[in-house]
């Protein structure tokens, strides 16, 4: 059995719900039976509940007896009263085998859902497919590691490194598929957030505008010093620092060009949205100062991780070394 072919198809399913699972992580889980055919699919829904085993191990029944699971995370140890524990479900079911690429962080499982899967007489392998799945559910493990959500920075610029005219002026930089694309990003945080000078000048919307996904708006969150001209529907955090009190595990940040260096500087940056456009604009606006004393501080710090084009622009996903 390919183990990370299969895998592959768990960390899949788990980004179906990513920004939309907190507290708990969007878990991905497929069973496979001794046939080499998908018996089940399951991915954490909205909300954290029901989990992805849960879900799998329903769709699959009688056919998961002697399976195989592909599940992208350790299955819990702990009964919630929301639910009963995923390792719990996959001894009662049968399975044979459990392929497992990550190992849970969270304490009342931390290990014991392998242990108890393999004192029941299932096979368990691990670290399949780890990098993936640590990938998409980074949101979750940056908030058990550091007590804050993930942070992604969506920047729009053109080819010579402007994101705004002389004037301030940046609508449109980029064309309609990439603002489609931005969207979508949108789809997958629970906070979007601007700075007080956007919030001011723009008046931006902040929310999600792609057919079937209007329901997946985002808190809308504004980094400013003072409440004066907010509405009640905007939260407000006087630091970069206040993102650890925001609700879910994933914030994106849109704007300003103060508040993306205010962010930088802080180092509460994990991953760069960097939407090119094949524009030049000359004298345009850029990033201020983000703290670094020589070039020396700025190599090495973000990796390349995804570049595509969107119509005629391109964007450059990023993540922090």
């Amino acid at each position: 059995m390919d183990d990370t072919r299969w895998m592959a198809a768990a960390v899949a399913l788990a980004e179906r719900t990513r920004g939309r699972t907190a507290p708990n992580p969007n878990v991905g889980c497929v069973i496979v039976d001794a046939h080499g055919r998908v018996a089940g699919r399951g991915w954490t829904q909205a909300g954290g509940r029901p989990h992805a085993e849960a879900a799998a191990l329903a769709q699959a029944g009688a056919r998961a007896r002697g399976a195989t699971a592909f599940v992208t995370l350790e299955p819990c140890a702990h009964v919630s009263p929301r639910g009963p524990a995923c390792s719990d479900l996959l001894i009662a079911a049968g399975v044979a085998r459990v392929v497992v690429a990550l190992r849970d962080p969270d304490p009342r499982t931390d290990g014991q859902g392998i242990a108890r899967l393999r004192a029941a007489g299932i096979e368990v392998a691990t670290g399949v497919g780890e990098d993936a799945a640590r990938r998409t559910m980074a949101g979750f493990l940056t908030r058990r590691r550091a007590a804050r959500p993930l942070v992604a920075l969506k920047l729009a610029v053109s080819l010579d490194g402007a994101a705004a005219m002389a004037d301030g002026r940046s609508q449109w930089i980029t064309g309609a598929g990439a603002r489609a694309h931005a969207h979508l990003e949108r789809s997958r945080h629970e906070a979007i957030l601007v700075g007080r000078g956007t919030w001011e000048a723009d008046r931006p919307r902040l929310d999600v505008r792609l057919a079937g996904l209007e329901h997946r708006g985002p808190v809308r969150v504004v980094l400013s010093s003072r409440d004066e001209g907010l509405p009640d529907n905007v939260v407000r955090i006087a630091s970069p620092h206040g993102i650890a009190a925001l609700p879910g595990d994933h914030v994106l940040i849109e704007g300003g060009m103060a508040t993306a260096a205010a962010f930088l500087r802080a180092g509460l940056v994990d991953r760069l949205l960097l939407y090119r456009a094949p524009i030049v604009i000359g004298g345009g606006r850029t990033l201020p100062d983000i703290g670094l004393a020589d070039l020396g501080q700025a190599h090495g710090r973000w990796r390349l991780h995804d570049a595509r084009q969107l119509g005629s622009d391109r964007i450059e996903v990023y993540e922090a070394g």
